[in-house]
């Protein structure tokens, strides 16, 4: 929902600027470039306003191949550049990196500076176990099972197993 909101919204900004930039281009061309008023002109003076718009297209025609002669050298230079550096990368030993112990404490001071306050002692909120209950569940009553073979054998012994199993809750 909320990227879908920031996709709309992001739309319509991109609208909205495009709508901006057409408004300051024409308003450019107004200021650069008035209408010409030809009907009233003469075919002399057509003439000379043909061979001025021209002659600035010439111009401006130049000025737009020396630039991208620019733009193709300073891609090359790039390339080239790009290509040095991942030979140099490759010449040098990289070291073998170690893994550093950083407690949650320090990673928190390090992202919001010495101002938090929360502390992530995660040791704190763990619940306790005593020890003397789990001990007291372990120690079951081991017997010798070769004492009971004959009294445990046939279906009273097996009577009796799923009674003690079942255990004193009954």
């Amino acid at each position: 929902m909320l990227k879908s909101l920031m996709v709309a919204k992001a739309k319509e900004e991109l609208e909205q600027e495009m709508v901006e930039k057409e408004e300051q281009k024409e308003k450019y061309l107004e200021e650069k470039a008035p209408p010409i008023q030809t009907h009233s002109m003469t075919l002399q003076e057509l003439k000379t306003l043909c061979e001025e718009l021209h002659a600035k297209i010439d111009v401006v025609d130049e000025e737009r191949y020396d630039i991208e002669a620019k733009v193709l050298h300073n891609t090359r230079e790039i390339k080239d550049l790009n290509i040095k550096v991942l030979d140099l990368r490759g010449k040098f030993k990289r070291p073998n990196l170690r893994r550093v112990r950083v407690s949650a404490d320090a990673i928190l001071r390090s992202l919001l500076g010495s101002k938090h306050k929360v502390s992530l002692d995660l040791r704190a909120n763990l619940k306790s176990v005593k020890k003397e209950d789990t001990e007291k569940e372990k120690t079951v009553e081991v017997s010798d099972w070769r004492k009971n073979v004959e009294a445990m054998s046939g279906m009273e012994g097996r009577k009796k197993m799923f009674d003690a199993a079942k255990g004193p809750n009954q």
